[in-house]
C-alpha cells in the first residue's frame, strides 16, 4: 500500500442534494481537508466555479483545498471548496453588467436642477451642477 493513501480517510461529502465518499487528508476548522487533485469534481474553488458560469449563491464552504507551491517562497496554499449542486447562474453577461456599469456612472453626471448631462460628475453632497449652484446658468434665447 502507497504511504500516501495510507493517511487519507473516507469521508461523506454533502454537496447540495447527494452525498459523496471520497478520501480526504484531515479536517481543519470542521472541514474536510483534501489535496491537490483528490477533492471530487462536484466541488469547485471560486474561480472555478466562475468560469463555468456559475457563482457561490451564499453557500458556505464544504469542503478544503490545501496545497504547496513549486516556488519555495510560497509556502501551503488554502481554498475553499463549494458544491457545484448549490451554486446559480451568474447574473447577467458581461456586456449586461457592463452597461448597468455605464448607466450608472451617467446617472453621476447628471444635474438633479437642470436635467442636463453636464460632463463630469456632480457633486455628491448637492446632486446639482455649478452652473445652477451658483445661479449663473446661461438661458439660450
Amino acid at each position: 500500500m502507497n504511504p500516501r493513501n495510507r493517511r487519507q480517510r473516507p469521508v461523506t461529502v454533502f454537496d447540495g442534494r447527494t452525498h459523496q465518499v471520497a478520501l480526504c487528508r484531515g479536517w481543519r476548522d470542521g472541514l474536510p481537508v483534501f489535496g491537490w487533485g483528490e477533492a471530487p469534481s462536484t466541488l469547485l474553488t471560486v474561480s472555478q466555479l466562475r468560469a463555468v458560469g456559475l457563482r457561490r449563491n451564499g453557500q458556505d464552504p464544504v469542503a478544503l483545498l490545501v496545497f504547496r507551491h513549486h516556488r519555495p517562497y510560497r509556502r501551503e496554499e488554502t481554498t475553499e471548496l463549494f458544491s457545484v449542486e448549490r451554486a446559480a447562474p451568474v447574473r447577467g453577461t458581461t456586456a449586461q453588467r457592463r452597461a448597468k456599469v455605464r448607466n450608472a456612472l451617467r446617472a453621476r453626471r447628471i444635474c438633479a436642477e437642470c436635467r442636463q448631462d453636464v460632463g463630469y460628475y456632480v457633486p455628491t453632497s448637492t446632486r446639482v451642477c455649478w452652473q445652477c449652484e451658483s445661479g449663473t446658468w446661461e438661458v439660450a434665447a
